[in-house]
C-alpha cells in the first residue's frame, strides 16, 4: 500500500500549518486559550491521521484512520464556524479556512466511500 506523497497528505499538512498559525493568532491577538486549543487539536489531527493512514498495515486500518480524519474535519468546521460567529476571526479568514477544510472533508469522504465499498 504505497500511499505516501499523495495530494491528501500534502493538503492536510498545509492545512495543519494554517491551523497552527490560527492558534498562534488567537493566543497572541485575541488572548483566547480555550477555543484556540480546540481548533488546534482537531485541525492538526486531520493531517496526523492521514499520516497514520499512509502507514496503515491493512485496508481496514487505513479506512479506520481515514474515518477518524474525516470526523476531525467535521469537528474543525464546527470550531471554525463558532470562531467566526463569535467574532474571533473575520469573514475572509473564515471563508478561506472553511473552504480548505471542506475540500479535505470531501476528499476524505470519497476515500471512505471507496474503501468501504472495496471492503465488502
Amino acid at each position: 500500500m504505497n500511499r505516501k506523497d499523495n495530494v491528501l497528505a500534502k493538503k492536510s499538512f498545509a492545512f495543519s500549518k494554517r491551523i497552527v498559525k490560527l492558534y498562534q493568532f488567537l493566543n497572541q491577538e485575541k488572548k483566547d486559550f480555550v477555543l484556540s486549543k480546540q481548533i488546534l487539536k482537531s485541525g492538526t489531527s486531520i493531517g496526523a491521521n492521514v499520516a497514520e493512514a499512509n502507514g496503515a498495515i491493512s485496508n481496514h486500518d487505513f479506512s479506520a484512520k481515514i474515518s477518524i480524519s474525516y470526523k476531525e474535519s467535521l469537528e474543525t468546521k464546527y470550531w471554525l464556524s463558532l470562531l467566526h460567529e463569535t467574532d474571533f476571526i473575520e469573514a475572509k479568514l473564515f471563508d478561506s479556512l472553511y473552504n480548505d477544510c471542506d475540500e479535505l472533508s470531501k476528499i476524505l469522504f470519497a476515500i471512505l466511500k471507496t474503501t468501504r465499498i472495496n471492503d465488502k
